[in-house]
């Protein structure tokens, strides 16, 4: 009689809720977890796994629909991992358990879990199906559109897991197609998303007045990017394109540093840079008063600018007028950027002065070899100075000055930049470009408020500068300036 006792004790699952989860016991389950509920996510002693991950690698649906529909405060855990990282999904798959990992899908189990390894539930349920002859796990997963070209730690896909032999070569075919189809997916799904990030582009292209080369280039730049997203979904291999440094010839106000803010939206939007921030910077946040202090300041403002722009206005100030100055510390901070420009880490744009950024061409040999874009920015003429005007009075923030306020319907492009032309010189125009609008703005608006009379209640008069308010800016800014 012990001996039988014995006997029973060997061969009978012991009586845990790991043990029931096992066996398919869902009585004896119910029963103990309705007199014990915090044992519903109770983990074993060996591979810490949860009753959900047992059920699941043995099959034993019925007790996996109870746990997943447990009532009590706490629910289970349905992405639990075991002490090797693996989720109930991957339990079901490795063992080829398929009910099991229908059930866990239909609850919504995150079909990419990775394992410690980096494994996925695909990746087991391939190696599962070619021991046991059987790719109906498989084939469940691909349903539910488990990635076929997810990588584990090794960088295997699940296809590069096969062998040779006939039961390979029956799922390789599978997996193949299978990933073609969604690679045909990611490209079609990636036209939509191309076409907004286009539309996003003209948008603030939109808002930059002339700089058609800039505008050509730029477009060129994200059309190149976005094929490259198209190759990628279709599992090309493509190089990755180089950041493209570059400089900005000009005179102050023709907006280059405006342009190197919306170039860093543009670029980190097509994919050319992981973020859009934009470091400026000019000599004084570079160049040290000591020996030994410019190397690490400038390191400082590079490791800053990482992941960006970094836009160095007025860089001709980095190289001394007298070639014979030894104290001066430019260069040094200039050959610390150019060591920084082949990393790929930052876009670097060179601005300033269009005849003194000759010296610091020609100061550097290296400098056209990784500077291979330059870019000339216009004086602004009557006709852009308007538009400018237009652009400014169209897309205020709540933190401008103008914010609120509107033009006159008088107040068209042609007639704003005849009165631009006629009440500014050309030498003004040429100082201010840009720089004009804003104080001419302003000086408008203090016109208006001094035309209006206390008792004025026409909430459109009270928001509207018309043409002569702007032709008063104007003449206000030339009396100021004088």
């Amino acid at each position: 009689m012990q001996k039988g006792k014995g006997q029973k004790s060997r061969m009978s699952k012991p009586e845990t809720v790991h043990g029931y989860a096992q066996s398919g016991d869902l009585n004896a389950l119910q029963k103990l977890l309705n007199d014990n509920p915090s044992l519903l996510n109770d983990r074993n002693p060996v591979m810490g796994q949860t009753p959900l991950h047992v059920s699941a690698g043995h099959n034993k649906v019925e007790i996996m629909k109870f746990l997943l529909s447990w009532q009590g405060p706490e629910k289970v855990n349905l992405e639990a991992k075991n002490m090797y990282g693996e989720t109930p999904l991957h339990m079901a798959a490795k063992n080829g358990c398929n009910e099991a990992a229908k059930v866990l899908l239909s609850h919504g189990a995150f079909i990419e879990a990775r394992a410690n390894n980096g494994m996925s539930p695909l990746h087991l349920a391939v190696w599962n199906s070619l021991r046991d002859e059987d790719h109906s796990t498989v084939k469940t997963l691909l349903d539910h559109d488990a990635d076929c070209s997810a990588e584990d730690d090794e960088k295997m896909t699940p296809l590069n897991h096969l062998s040779v032999g006939p039961e390979s070569e029956k799922l390789r075919k599978i997996l193949q197609q299978c990933l073609e189809e969604q690679r045909r997916r990611k490209a079609l799904e990636s036209c939509g998303q191309t076409k907004a990030k286009m539309d996003i582009l003209e948008s603030e292209l939109s808002g930059l007045v002339g700089l058609h080369e800039l505008k050509l280039q730029l477009r060129k730049w994200a059309k190149g990017m976005l094929l490259d997203e198209r190759r990628l979904a279709l599992g090309l291999k493509v190089a990755a394109r180089r950041p493209p440094h570059m400089a900005f010839l000009g005179n102050p106000g023709t907006g280059k540093t405006m342009v190197a803010r919306t170039l860093g939206k543009l670029l980190h939007l097509v994919g050319i840079l992981p973020t859009d921030k934009v470091t400026e910077v000019q000599r004084t946040d570079l160049v040290g008063e000591f020996v030994g202090h410019t190397g690490p300041k400038t390191r400082r403002k590079l490791q800053e600018a990482e992941g960006g722009i970094l836009f160095v206005d007025e860089a001709y100030r980095l190289i001394p007028m007298q070639k014979a100055d030894d104290k001066d510390y430019g260069l040094e901070a200039l050959e610390e950027i150019m060591s920084m420009m082949d990393s790929g880490r930052v876009v670097v744009i060179f601005a300033g002065y269009s005849e003194p950024m000759k010296r610091v061409i020609s100061s550097n040999e290296g400098f056209c070899r990784r500077v291979t874009k330059f870019f000339r920015f216009d004086d602004f003429n009557s006709e852009d100075l308007a538009k400018i005007l237009e652009l400014k009075m169209s897309i205020q923030s709540e933190n401008s000055l103008l914010y609120g306020f509107k033009l006159h319907p008088s107040c068209t492009v042609e007639a704003v930049a005849a009165l631009i032309e006629n009440t500014t010189t050309e030498k003004q125009r040429k100082e201010m470009n840009g720089g004009l609008i804003d104080p001419l703005l302003i000086n408008a608006r203090e016109i208006l408020d001094m035309r209006l009379g206390y008792e004025c209640i026409d909430t459109d008069e009270l928001l509207t500068i018309t043409l002569e308010d702007l032709e008063a800016g104007i003449r206000l800014l030339t009396v100021q300036q004088d």
